[in-house]
This record gives structure tokens, C-alpha cells and sequence, in this order.
């Protein structure tokens, strides 16, 4: 089984697209509006606490101040799929 995939930066372009980039590199822009569901993901529906994210020093996934966050492995899929 390979490695699971680290968030290295990500940086926000508009709307709810983000830009990320992987440890290795991988990068892409991924929009996110359509996965903003549950009660976690619920104050991320509004653009300005959307934009709160942080590439989390230990989960090196995107994370929001509420906790709401992605797994990396979802993420690099959804970039793969993007290019």
C-alpha cells in the first residue's frame, strides 16, 4: 500500500476552489462547494469562514477553525481527477 499523501500548501482562488499542492508535488485547483455536507461543513457554506482554512502541521490536511476537515487521501484524489 502506498503512502497517504501529505498537503504541502494551499492557497484560496475564489468561490470555493482551492489551490493545493502535495508533498510530491501533485497540485491542482479543487472545488469544494459540493462537498460542504454535514453539520461540520455547515459554516464553511459561507465564503469568509471558508477561507479560514490551514494546511494543519500534523494532519497535513486542510482544517478548519470548527475542526471540519478533508482527508488528504480525498483531496489528492479530487486534484488527480481535476487534471
Amino acid at each position: 500500500m502506498g503512502t497517504i499523501p501529505r498537503v504541502r500548501e494551499a492557497s484560496y482562488v475564489g468561490d470555493f476552489v482551492i489551490k493545493i499542492r502535495f508533498t510530491d508535488d501533485v497540485e491542482g485547483d479543487i472545488n469544494l462547494e459540493e462537498d460542504l455536507e454535514g453539520e461540520i461543513f455547515e459554516p464553511l457554506k459561507d465564503a469568509s469562514y471558508f477561507r479560514q482554512f490551514i494546511v494543519h502541521p500534523e494532519l497535513h490536511t486542510l482544517t478548519w477553525p470548527n475542526g471540519a476537515d478533508f482527508a488528504p487521501e480525498y483531496l489528492y484524489q479530487k486534484v488527480k481527477r481535476a487534471a
